[in-house]
Parts: C-alpha cells; structure tokens; sequence
C-alpha cells in the first residue's frame, strides 16, 4: 500500500475543487508604539478629567488620619498631612504634562534652527554655532538648571524654561548632520534650479525632512526630561506646595519611607510608569519612522 505524501495536493472529488484554505489568523504582537501610545492617552486623559477622577480634594488635610497605609477608602493610602495619595497623584499629572509640553515647544523649534542654518549657511555661522552648542552639552544640565531656578526663583515656567536652556543641543546637533548629508541632494539642487534659496528652501524644504527625527528624539528624551523635573521637585525648586507635584511629594514620603513607604511608593511609581510609557513611545516611533531600526 502507497502511502500519500504530505504534500500532495487533495484530489477534487467528484469533478469539485475543494474548498479555498482560510489562513490562519495571526496575532500581531503588541509593540512599543502602541503599548507606549495607550499609556501616555491614559496620562493625558488622568491630567484632563483630574476633578471628576480623583475621589478627594487632592490639597485637603484630614490631620486625624495622617500617614494611613492603602486601604479600600484610600487606595494608596494618606501623606503627612493625612491627604489622598491617590488624589495628588492623579493631579500630579497636569503639571508634569504642562512642563512637558513646555520644554517641548521652547527645546525642538531653537535646536531645528539652529542646526539647519548651521548646516546650510557653513562657514564662520557653522562654527560660531556648533561651539556654542558643545560648549551647552558639556556643562550638566540638572546642575545648570538649579543654578537658573536658585537665579529666577521656584516655578513651573522658571523650571520649564531651565530645563529647555540645557536640552536644545542634541536637537541642533542631529538637524545639522541631516542638513549637511541634504545640502548636496539632488532633491535641493532641483529646487535651487526653480530659483528657491534662502529662508524658502531652508525652512520649506529642509525643515520638513529634519523633522521626523527631531519627533523620535523629542519622544525619547521626554523621560530624561521627566527625572530632571521631578530632580527639581525632590530639591524643593520645583512647583511648590501644597501643588500636588510628584517630585515634591516623594521628597516627603523619603523622610519616613521607612515606616510609611507609600508614600514615597505612590509618586515614585508614577515617575516610573510615565517615564517607561515615553522611553517606549520613542522605541515605537523609532521603528516606524527610521527605516534602519524597522522591525522585520
């Protein structure tokens, strides 16, 4: 008796063809972009519905109750001051998003400029620009940052506008090489050809191919960006109390995290998980828009 090979086909029965093969429906796995993406929406949702979200006026002391572990009243438990954690962490959220997008909008707009007009003008611009920019990478940044808010003075923009003065560099430096490996394209010289030089072709042309990686570094410096911010809470130059802000609030839970180490543990895991969200956002669009580090 003749054994059939796996991989001959079936023969149709009755003159029929057999059905079609439905594939086999495969299960994407779940990457950084969208696992990223989901978590820093939660974020952004917890910051804009803070007052119907969170169970308790984050700023109201119930002194009777001060340093309460978790519990099902108050699920990561009460501060020095017998205040919600949970509370002042959901309202934690919005001065970290507001500092966010403050660094953002004064950091990646001066290092996109600064970079192309150095890139594109050469010369003596080039090199006045390019040393200045090494000479901001070298200092510290959280160091130069306290120094700026000890000078101004605690606040959100004070710290805002610190930590965006020792930030741009990296952006000016990478919109440099770009416009360098662009400057000779055939793609500039067409465009120089139909008479557009100047402002016009840096800003028009060269603008819009530098910024999706200055997208994919802005994402993956947010959580750098976040530590300073919470370094600057720790040390008391940050947002000041009785604001909920999270880096002052694990400076409070540090001086009895001993005994009560939730309250230490609740903002500290915040920090941890907005951090981890914009790291894998960055990953994620990292892969989706640099060819060289696509998933295959």
């Amino acid at each position: 008796m003749t054994q059939l090979s796996m991989q001959e086909p079936l023969q149709p029965v009755n003159g029929e063809a057999p059905p079609p093969r439905t594939p086999r429906s495969r299960r994407r796995p779940l990457n950084a972009l969208t696992l990223g993406g989901f978590l820093v929406c939660v974020l952004v949702l917890l910051a804009a519905f803070a007052p119907w979200l969170a169970p308790f006026d984050p700023n109201f002391q119930h002194i009777e109750i001060r340093l309460m572990p978790p519990s099902p009243h108050h699920w990561l438990g009460t501060d020095g001051f017998g205040r919600d954690l949970l509370s002042r962490v959901i309202y934690g959220a919005r001065p970290t998003l507001v500092l966010i997008v403050l660094i953002l909008v004064l950091t990646v707009p001066t290092g996109l400029l600064l970079g192309i007009c150095a890139g594109y003008l050469g010369g003596w611009t080039e090199r006045v620009l390019m040393r200045i920019t090494d000479i901001v990478m070298s200092l510290p940044s959280l160091v130069i940052a306290l120094a700026l808010v000890a000078m101004m003075g605690p606040g959100l923009m004070n710290g805002a506008l610190a930590l965006a003065l020792t930030s741009w560099p990296p952006f000016a430096r990478q919109s440099r090489t770009e416009t360098l490996a662009l400057r000779r394209s055939d793609y500039l010289a067409a465009a120089r050809m139909q008479g557009i030089g100047g402002p016009r072709l840096m800003f028009g042309h060269i603008l819009p191919l530098c910024l999706p990686s200055a997208v994919v570094r802005a994402a993956l410096s947010l959580g750098g960006i976040i530590l300073a911010a919470a370094g600057l809470g720790f040390l008391g130059m940050g947002i000041q109390p009785p604001t909920a802000e999270w880096g002052s609030m694990v400076a409070e839970g540090s001086k009895v995290i001993f005994d009560q180490w939730w309250v230490a543990a609740a903002p500290g895991g915040a920090i941890l998980l907005t951090s981890l969200a914009f790291n894998l956002l960055g990953d994620g669009l990292r892969d989706k828009m640099d060819p060289r580090h696509a998933n295959r």
